[in-house]
């Protein structure tokens, strides 16, 4: 998307259309007593709220002269009748469904109205209701004990990069799920390094850097890129299944899921089976994507990817990893100048 092909990301731009009043100032209090009780010498820590909020990327001067906040710190502090003016499709959503007689046995929405709907707030009130019930083993630090276990912090880095590298203006917004034993966050968005880049880690390009930073200010989140990874090796320590990290398309979508159970031994039999299931549909549906790859360039000839994902209903990005792979289609030109033709047409 465009809005990912710049160095400035969105969320640094100042929103003209409300002053400094829409920020919450308790939210805004909150994120300063995190911040200086996680660096009490911090210079900042001194400085008066608007002050404070220039200095961290929540505010800035507009054309008018006047404070007004960024994105970011409209996203991190601002009132959810504030942020969706800005963001339509704003919206975060926590469920917990623990009793399978009941739908939810807790929900939190950003849209209740009866909190401020923010996303400082939704991360520390979603991370406490996870938190509690990861189980927390005696362990002593001198005579202090220590609750925050290495999956407390692997959970703590999950919510963080789901929100930090959500685009805020696609549909369905962000979705946690806790089960018993699994925790599904979703987020809008695609993987702005790739799946595989991701994985690997060393690579670090949040969507939101702006929110990014105001994160790592109060000590979460990982700049460095190994946020992922690090959640990998704790799930690998624990013994428990691998997280799964799954992107869709239109819209662009990402969800992480993760199990907190032993690994169980699956028939060989039965495991085979069901990747050479998996593997056939998703055989099947690439075939299908390329063969209205061929229909669509036998009608319009030499055309640019963004037409061809138009027409077979994928993302841009997903559409030239198929072009890529595809033997009978022929590409001109290169970067912004990019087309496509079939071979058939020489």
């Amino acid at each position: 998307m465009l809005r990912d092909a710049v160095d400035e990301t969105e969320d640094m731009k100042i929103v003209e259309q409300f002053d400094i009043s829409a920020i919450d100032t308790e939210s805004l209090k909150g994120f300063r007593n995190h911040h200086k009780s996680y660096r009490p010498e911090h210079v900042f820590n001194n400085l008066p709220d608007e002050e404070y909020l220039e200095r961290i990327g929540a505010a800035g001067y507009g054309e008018d002269g006047k404070l007004h906040p960024t994105t970011a710190g409209l996203l991190m502090f601002g009132e959810e009748y504030h942020i969706v003016r800005e963001f339509p499709e704003y919206f975060l959503d926590y469920r917990e469904m623990l009793d399978p007689t009941i739908r939810w046995t807790d929900r939190l929405q950003s849209s209740s109205g009866d909190w401020s709907g923010n996303v400082f707030d939704f991360f520390f009130r979603v991370n406490n209701k996870i938190a509690k019930d990861i189980k927390k083993p005696f362990k002593l630090e001198g005579i202090t004990r220590i609750d925050d276990t290495p999956v407390h912090k692997a959970v703590r880095e999950a919510l963080v990069n789901c929100l930090v590298n959500t685009d805020y203006f696609l549909p369905c917004g962000v979705v946690i799920k806790k089960e018993d034993d699994k925790l599904v966050i979703e987020n809008p968005g695609s993987i702005r390094t790739g799946k595989k880049q991701m994985l690997r880690g060393g690579i670090s390009d949040p969507r939101n850097k702006t929110l990014m930073k105001m994160f790592n200010m109060i000590g979460i989140g990982e700049r460095a890129g190994s946020g992922i990874p690090d959640i990998y090796q704790v799930w690998e320590n624990e013994g428990w299944p691998m997280p799964v990290v799954e992107e869709s398309y239109n819209p662009d979508r990402t969800r992480l899921s993760l199990e907190f159970s032993k690994k169980q031994a699956i028939k060989t039999s039965d495991k085979k089976q069901a990747i050479k299931t998996s593997d056939k549909n998703k055989l099947r549906k690439t075939q299908e994507k390329e063969e209205l790859i061929r229909e669509y360039l036998r009608q319009n000839g030499l055309s640019k990817t963004s037409e061809i994902a138009e027409y077979i209903e994928l993302s841009p990005a997903r559409t030239r990893a198929l072009l890529s792979d595809m033997t009978d289609v022929v590409v001109e030109g290169a970067n912004k100048n990019r087309k496509y033709r079939l071979a058939t047409e020489d």
